[in-house]
């Protein structure tokens, strides 16, 4: 296989790249390194995604705890998790155009200190029954340091590991990004749900459900070890070394808007449906499954640790796959599946405890390609010099309008109706909205992300022959 010729300018241009090759190999760095900094950006963002796999797990026990007896506590320990949102879109403003500037590893330092510090500070917070209002003041006040922090953390995990990754491979790679969103939730369950077993449901209930935020310290720790150690992505270094990196945070800021809006518009549209189904499945599930389906607690929470484990298993598989048919297909393939088995799902998990798992599990594999492949996906829709600002503010903010209010729409409209069915009404919806915004998605699987220009890939750029001849490339390289 042939090499291009090396170009005065440190990014490879799509002038000087063979189509098989997408990324010029011998800018990539090592496979350990590789390997390093999916195990960093992994890390990170499963510490940021146990805080919300273990607020929404236990949801009842806060209700308990701070908010008066009578209010409706549940609908407002949800609110208080769409507060966090709230700030997700200033944290995106912040974080994301200074990852631009000052680099991806310097502002994922910061969020994960933010958020693990915001979590576990929650597991001390006094109750309602001891100091009245400032309870939930205090929570609303952690809750939005943690919306603030992934704000940046989402966003630049997901840059850092695109950034890092062989251009074939994006997808495998990027895909272990929510092997740790999952896991982060599905370690919150494991957590409750041992500690119920151990300590009962009267010592959970008086001091038990703080101590899965304790755990957040120790994970925020390990995550900012691995992180530190690793350098700036190869796809930032070629951008300072050629002098294209954004002047300031607030030109940055002002370019992306001005000329990226195209862009802004299309993973906005996915991002609809990506996050409606997340935080209906991954957050909303656990109550819903306690107290409109009334199954016990235990069980509930099985039902979406089982699920969580099977997502999870295939999840490396789905990333692969689309480095081998491209991204668009992945997504068609799971939003068309959820528009149809949605309502039918729901209205088998209401039947009994294993037609719970069943329904909830194919719709959470229904779900995975979408997730799957976020992280090979939305960083390639924007330059290099835009990106980390492009993907965080983007996301956050149709994350916080349609993320963050999932729960709490869910819980009042099925409240006020009795229609258990809504939840999947609401994603089929957002469905329709995801369907419609990938019709102007372009394709990008195998594309090099360096560069100034939006990455688009041909259907050569990828596929099993691509990625072969890459990883023949890299393996003569000694990569």
């Amino acid at each position: 296989m042939t090499t291009s010729t090396p170009s005065p300018d440190p990014r490879p241009s799509e002038s000087t790249t063979t189509p098989a090759e997408g990324t010029a190999f011998e800018d990539l760095p090592p496979r350990r390194t590789i390997r390093q900094a999916v195990a960093a950006s992994a890390m990170g963002n499963a510490t940021e995604w146990y805080d919300y796999g273990a607020y929404a797990v236990v949801a009842t026990y806060i209700a308990a705890h701070f908010f008066p007896a009578g209010s409706e506590g549940l609908f407002w320990t949800y609110a208080f998790l769409a507060i966090s949102f709230i700030a997700r879109p200033f944290g995106g403003f912040v974080w994301g155009p200074l990852g631009d500037r000052l680099g991806r590893k310097h502002v994922l330092a910061l969020t994960i200190i933010l958020m693990s510090a915001a979590t576990f500070l929650i597991g001390v917070l006094p109750t309602y029954e001891k100091v009245g209002v400032l309870a939930p003041i205090l929570l609303a006040l952690l809750r939005m340091i943690q919306g603030f922090s992934t704000g940046g953390e989402y966003g630049g995990a997901a840059t850092f590991m695109a950034e890092y990754a062989p251009d074939k491979r994006r997808g495998l790679y990027g895909s272990f990004l929510e092997f740790g969103t999952l896991g982060g939730f599905a370690l919150g369950t494991v957590v409750v749900l041992i500690l119920q077993l151990i300590i009962g449901e009267d010592a959970m209930a008086a001091w038990g459900w703080r101590v899965p935020f304790f755990v957040a310290g120790p994970l925020g720790i390990i995550g900012l070890y691995l992180r530190s150690r690793l350098d700036e992505t190869p796809v930032f270094q070629d951008l300072e070394e050629a002098g294209e990196s954004e002047e300031s945070a607030t030109k940055g800021l002002r370019d992306l808007i001005v000329e990226y809006w195209k862009p802004i518009l299309v993973m906005a549209g996915l991002v609809i449906p990506l996050n409606i189904a997340n935080y209906t499945l991954l957050t909303y599930m656990p109550g819903y499954l306690e107290t409109k389906i009334h199954l016990t607690g235990n069980e509930s929470l099985m039902v979406i640790l089982i699920g969580e484990v099977a997502m999870m298993a295939v999840i490396p598989f789905c990333g692969s796959l689309s480095d081998r048919i491209g991204r668009k297909k992945m997504w068609w393939f799971s939003m068309v599946g959820l528009f149809v088995m949605a309502l039918p799902m729901y209205m088998l998990m209401g039947q009994s405890f294993g037609l719970a798992i069943v329904g909830f599990a194919v719709l959470g594999l229904l779900y995975i390609p979408q997730l799957s492949t976020i992280s090979a996906t939305f960083p390639a829709m924007f330059p290099a010099h835009v990106r980390f600002a492009g993907f965080a503010v983007t996301y956050n903010v149709f994350t916080s309008i349609f993320g963050g209010t999932a729960a709490p729409i869910n819980e009042a409209v099925v409240e006020s109706t009795g229609f258990l069915e809504f939840p999947a009404v609401y994603v089929m919806l957002g469905c329709v909205i995801g369907m419609i915004a990938l019709v102007f998605l372009k394709e990008t699987a195998g594309a090099s992300l360096s560069g100034t220009d939006i990455p688009e890939s041909e259907p050569e750029d990828y596929g099993l022959e691509a990625m072969q001849a890459e990883d023949q490339a890299l393996d003569e390289a000694g990569r």
